[in-house]
């Protein structure tokens, strides 16, 4: 069976990273937009107060959840570091650790969220007429998360030689099946947002099965075999090493979101449905960022295995153009076309709307800000550097963040949809420039010239 995976050690490195990154944003787009026809079936059928409930479990589950999926990223970049140096074996020990670890991961993921999962939202305030809704949606989301977590760690293997495409595919498949699921479940048998949790649950089963299947068929050193599933003690390490950090990055803003949803929970159900809405229209301009994010850290963990160090220089520089570009003409579109698509989610609340507005103007136009954080915290992971990744954040977006709503936010003359808002462009600054600080120290310590010291690898 043969593979054409993009070439990220040589050839022209602008087509390559496009090539590469065009599939990603594709399936994060499908990805986005199969939520978001949950999102609208609920909207639709089901009125704003579930849509409310849907939204009020997202920052906590993206908060367990992510803690866990950063390990994907170790794998990744594990992989793309063993590709780049030649060393098969090491590829063939981290794939094996890597799906064993997603299905372990996933099952840790359930037996922690399930029983916790409505004493966490009351903590959030969450308001007594959707915790009912909420709780049963976030316990099927997080008892099934085993799925999700398996076929993240698929994609990231595929990603990390080269083949962003077949995740693509099995996105649109899983997609296309949890529309339909979403429509049997909440207009024919009327289960509301229990429904809606159903049909992503089983989609992800199907795309996880997809993945695996793809990876046991491969003719090449990524080859799976199921009878071989074992954790190898080296690669473990340095998925957790590179992994866990990226996961505690990833899980500091959802706890510093946490903290937002809290707030946003004090306005009512209608900023709630507001603050739902908007984080998913949103969130597709975050899904382009992330096209460039993740060819980063592969393109540089490729290129740091080889030691091609003036070419891991090129890749943060020519990522990063590119994403500052594509998250200011996303985020200012996204912006001028604020009613009309919020209007797609809410259709039953101008208040909501209003508060979906104040929304986009802070966190949408700005957003080119955190395209460039992105970027540049995916150098220091492919680099191997995730815990000064992890650090960065946790002082520059989770403790800003939390001090902007702790000390200004509380303030009576400042307890506002606005001030609340701009909690977001604010610590996406200081982490840019912090995060920016973090990547030229790091390349400094690396060698001026390419392949210094052949018989071993630095990553």
């Amino acid at each position: 069976m043969r593979h054409k995976n993009v070439d990220m050690l040589s050839g022209n490195l602008l087509k390559n990273i496009i090539i590469f990154a065009i599939p990603v944003m594709l399936g994060g787009w499908l990805q986005m937009f199969f939520h978001s026809a949950d999102v609208i079936v609920i909207g639709q059928f089901c009125g704003s107060a579930s849509v409310g409930a849907m939204g009020a479990t997202g920052s906590i589950s993206a908060l367990i959840i992510n803690l866990f999926m950063g390990l994907s990223v170790g794998a990744s970049v594990s992989v793309a570091h063993a590709v780049g140096s030649g060393d098969n074996n090491a590829v063939y020990r981290t794939v094996h650790t890597a799906v064993l670890t997603a299905v372990l991961g996933g099952l840790c993921i359930a037996l922690i969220g399930v029983p916790l999962s409505k004493t966490v939202l009351r903590l959030m305030d969450t308001p007594e007429s959707v915790i009912g809704l909420s709780t049963a949606y976030m316990r099927i989301i997080l008892g099934g998360s085993v799925f999700s977590m398996i076929y993240n760690f698929g994609s990231a293997i595929l990603r990390a030689v080269g083949d962003s495409k077949k995740p693509l595919y099995f996105i649109a498949v899983g997609g296309v099946t949890n529309v339909f699921l979403n429509l049997f479940f909440v207009l024919v048998l009327k289960l509301d947002v229990l429904g809606v949790a159903l049909a992503t649950v089983m989609s992800n089963a199907l795309s996880a099965f997809l993945v695996i299947r793809t990876l046991t068929l491969r003719e090449d050193v990524c080859r799976l075999v199921l009878s071989e599933l074992r954790i190898y003690k080296d690669a473990f390490v340095k998925i957790v090493k590179i992994g866990f950090p990226s996961g505690v990055q990833n899980s500091l803003f959802s706890i510093a979101n946490v903290i937002i949803q809290s707030s946003v929970n004090s306005f009512g159900e209608a900023m709630m449905s507001a603050h739902t809405a908007g984080s998913n229209i949103n969130s597709f301009t975050n899904v382009a960022v992330a096209g460039f994010s993740s060819a980063c850290i592969n393109f540089v963990g490729q290129n740091v295995g080889a030691r091609q160090y003036n070419r891991v220089r090129k890749v943060i520089f020519t990522c990063l153009w590119l994403t500052v570009i594509v998250g200011a003409v996303l985020g200012l579109t996204v912006f001028l076309l604020g009613e009309p698509l919020l209007s797609i989610y809410i259709t039953d609340s101008p208040l909501a709307i209003e508060y979906g507005l104040i929304r986009m103007k802070y966190v949408g136009l700005l957003y080119a800000i955190y395209a460039a954080y992105d970027v540049f915290s995916s150098a220091l992971r492919g680099m191997g550097k995730s815990a000064l990744g992890m650090f960065i954040s946790l002082m520059g977006s989770c403790a800003v963040r939390i001090l902007w709503i702790v000390v200004v936010f509380a303030q009576p003359a400042f307890h506002t949809p606005t001030v609340l808002f701009l909690s977001f462009p604010v610590s996406w600054t200081v982490s840019m420039f912090a995060m920016m600080a973090g990547v030229r120290l790091c390349l400094r310590k690396l060698p001026k010239t390419d392949k210094e010291s052949p018989e071993k690898s630095p990553a």
